[in-house]
């Protein structure tokens, strides 16, 4: 009955749900000369400057490096944004839903869907700067969907829990800018973990779904194979934990949002 009502309440506001992640798009570029090409500049300038950081004064011998920071760089920038978005999805949707019905995971959804456009538009830049850098193609590329799409659940599963925590806690964003920035470090987007000494504390990067994420996109698209299993198992099962546990908090406490925002 719940997933035929909730089958029922998304098909019914789905045209809002496309509305949402227009306007989210657009607010974001909203004021800037090269609007949406900024999806790709943005990924493309970051590229250059850690590729001449760490490839040039830090001679980095990782072969096409530029393919492997713009893999780390997109895929991480895809969970920062969206997770950030839905976090203060529901403080921004307030004047609206205080004054009509509107089911609230819609502003959730709304906010990460248009970081997944982002993220296709910064896949199209990838294709090109693997063209320029002589990188190989093959069918294992398109295996690089599996660990993005578990990427996105586990996305929404904890932008969920953050659009629910901030309506009670302001202090959450916050501490979860000081959060995203350490997940950044932490995801080896511009090294690579073999440098961790001694090996048994590389574990802890595998402890990141992030990082999984980002190392099976690498797996599938750089080193031509498919991501490896265990990594994908463990990404997969984290994201679904994730994914149930977001809608299990956000409809125990969505009744509430009104009353503090």
């Amino acid at each position: 009955m719940l997933n035929h009502r909730f089958i029922v309440n998304f098909s019914k506001y789905k045209f809002l749900l496309a509305e949402l992640v227009k306007r989210d798009i657009y607010v974001k570029y909203r004021g800037s000369s090269l609007g949406l090409l900024w999806s790709v500049l943005n990924p493309l300038l970051t590229m250059l400057v850690l590729v001449f950081i760490f490839g040039v004064l830090f001679k980095n011998d990782i072969e096409h490096f530029p393919v492997y920071v713009l893999i780390g760089r997109i895929v991480y920038a895809f969970f920062s944004a969206g997770s950030k978005n839905a976090m203060n999805s529901i403080n921004r949707g307030a004047n609206i839903f205080k004054k009509i019905y509107v089911p609230k995971y819609i502003y959730a959804l709304s906010g990460i869907l248009s970081e997944l456009v982002t993220l296709i538009i910064s896949l199209i830049l990838l294709v090109l700067v693997m063209l320029a850098d002589n990188c190989a193609f093959s069918f294992f590329n398109l295996c690089s969907i599996i660990p993005l799409f578990f990427l996105f659940i586990f996305t929404i599963g904890c932008g969920l829990i953050l659009a629910s925590a901030n309506v009670f806690y302001k202090d959450i964003g916050y501490l979860y800018g000081v959060f995203t920035m350490l997940l950044m470090y932490g995801s080896a987007i511009f090294y690579p973990i073999t440098i961790v000494t001694p090996a048994k504390y590389q574990i802890v990067f595998y402890m990141n779904p992030v990082f999984c994420a980002i190392d099976g996109v690498r797996d599938a698209i750089l080193y031509q194979a498919f991501p490896n299993l265990g990594v994908l198992l463990y990404l997969g099962i984290v994201s679904v934990l994730a994914l149930i546990a977001g809608i299990a908090i956000f409809y125990k406490y969505q009744d509430k949002f009104i009353l503090h925002v």
